[in-house]
């Protein structure tokens, strides 16, 4: 398929619209939704929002669970050229407000809940507190009751119906291929997320790319059970399938049972997920009684036995992928025809647009064929993170590479092999989890003179997180207390799984008397 002409998301929906009018785009549910029908959500509900005074450049976030309501909001703001907000349905009330507050957010689209998290109580303890003072507007989707400041969105589309057309149309008009559409937030090695912005003429082209290594045409399906606040929801999985024209089948959580009948009665032929998604799906009960032969190609990431269990499952050509967020998604992609071997052991050559760099992380020195150094990467790239300088310019090498702080090697036929993670990530489940931000929790309990908290190999989520405590003279924390602490302020995913209590004298230190994480596990932790 040739890559599609428009540049901004707003051309890129009408250009897949025209093309295939009929075919459906979206379902979710009861929803179904073809792409005619998404081109009027999307416009409704773009007048909607501009009624309620969103323009060019504001920030618009989205806080719900994978419902169709999700993919309609993100393209309504972008059409406006406003800029969609990710927010991570896990998180607390705390990191709920710093998203709010740090990406500058003017309105928010929420479900008042979703599974046992009650936004409706998070925001307005918030809004009580006057702790996110720039946001005016938050629009509600679905039932649940909501405080009688929100906006419904049927209130909000049927706003817009005063809205002149004309006037939404010169909007989109407007929107231009370097303008923000994606803020994008994701864990780093400092102790706050990090705001990664995305472009609107990168998410198309590097999606419709990572679509052709993968063969997508119009006529597929992609079950997607991924967080959509999630880079490998929403720019990923959501753009590469709209860029073909194809149809997303949303899972609005995951549960594995519900995963194998959605894929079997929509006949799913792409599978997106992390590998314990696919091991928990290969372990239930009803995997021998599900007919999950429609499945073909997609996603997924992990060692040779996790990308083996994604094959075991049905998706005989699915495609070991290597990237970040900043890389709009994926940089490395192996083909679905590629041979088994070679997608089990690699994650394939760089997209076009992109070029790769393995140097020593010390001297910056580049390495020869075969040996590991840090992953650098030049092309479809962030152009930096949202009001942080300091940070993108560290960013980035002398010769424009991006600094991945993976570690890898290229083989003789240029293919990259994902080797570790040289920054302190740990990736859990296929979410990359932040220690220092679980550490900086810990250590305002009383009782806590330090924190360390590493990632551990586990056989299903790949690392857990496991802490290291040494208490402060005469006081002794449980794990209980600690556990719970970790559970009232941060998303459940980032509690760790197991703690160990020790002396300062017994940490691993290196000559100038600084602890050596890289030791820390093997001693404490060695039956992990």
């Amino acid at each position: 398929m040739p890559m599609p002409l428009s540049k901004t998301l707003p051309r890129l929906l009408k250009e897949i619209a025209a093309r295939y009018p009929e075919r459906e785009a979206v379902v979710a549910g009861d929803v179904r939704i073809t792409y005619r029908d998404l081109e009027r959500k999307v416009f409704e509900m773009a007048r909607g929002l501009y009624a309620l005074d969103v323009r060019h450049g504001d920030k618009v976030a989205v806080l719900m669970g994978n419902r169709s309501e999700w993919l309609i909001s993100a393209l309504a703001i972008a059409s406006l050229g406003a800029v969609v907000v990710a927010v991570n349905t896990w998180g607390t009330s705390r990191e709920l407000g710093y998203v709010l507050n740090h990406s500058d957010a003017k309105c928010l689209i929420l479900t008042p809940t979703y599974l046992k998290y009650d936004y409706r109580a998070m925001l307005s303890e918030l809004q009580e507190r006057s702790a996110v003072p720039r946001l005016q507007q938050v629009i509600a989707v679905g039932g649940g009751g909501h405080p009688s400041s929100w906006v419904p969105l049927s209130a909000c589309v049927a706003r817009g119906e005063a809205i002149a057309s004309e006037l939404v149309d010169a909007a989109s008009q407007a929107v231009q291929p370097h303008d923000l559409a994606y803020l994008v937030y994701t864990s780093g090695s400092t102790s706050a997320p990090k705001g990664v912005q995305l472009l609107h003429q990168g998410l198309i082209e590097n999606t419709w790319r990572i679509g052709e290594r993968m063969k997508v045409t119009h006529a597929d399906k992609l079950w997607l059970a991924v967080s959509l606040f999630w880079g490998y929801g929403c720019v990923n999985a959501f753009l590469n399938l709209l860029t073909h024209g194809g149809c997303i089948v949303l899972q609005e959580s995951f549960d594995a049972g519900q995963a194998l009948e959605l894929i079997e009665r929509e006949r799913c032929t792409l599978y997106y997920g992390t590998p314990n998604m696919a091991q928990a799906m290969v372990e239930h009960p009803d995997f021998g009684r599900r007919d999950l032969s429609s499945l073909r190609s997609g996603a997924t990431l992990g060692n040779p036995q996790q990308v083996m269990r994604v094959i075991e499952l049905g998706a005989r050509e699915v495609c070991n992928v290597y990237g970040l967020t900043e890389v709009y998604g994926n940089s490395h992609v192996t083909c679905a025809d590629d041979p088994i071997e070679l997608r089990l052991r690699c994650v394939g050559r760089p997209l076009e647009g992109m070029s790769q760099r393995i140097v020593d992380p010390s001297t910056g020195v580049e390495c020869s064929v075969g040996d590991v150094g840090e992953i650098r990467i030049k092309g479809c790239v962030t152009p930096g993170y949202y009001k942080d300088p300091d940070i993108t310019a560290q960013s980035f090498d002398e010769q424009g590479y991006f600094r991945t702080g993976d570690l890898g090697y290229i083989d003789a036929d240029g293919c990259l092999h994902f080797h570790g993670r040289l920054k302190e990530i740990v990736k859990t489940g296929g979410i990359s989890v932040s220690p220092a931000e679980i550490e900086a929790t810990l250590m305002t309990h009383p009782g806590v003179h330090l924190a360390l908290v590493l990632g551990v190999p586990d056989a299903v989520r790949d690392e857990i997180l496991v802490a290291v405590i040494v208490p402060k003279p005469g006081i002794a924390p449980s794990e209980a207390e600690l556990a719970q602490l970790c559970r009232d302020h941060l998303a459940a995913y980032k509690v760790p799984r197991r703690f160990k209590f020790a002396r300062e004298d017994d940490l691993p230190l290196t000559t100038t008397g600084k602890v050596q994480k890289n030791k820390v596990a093997g001693k404490f932790f060695a039956t992990a």
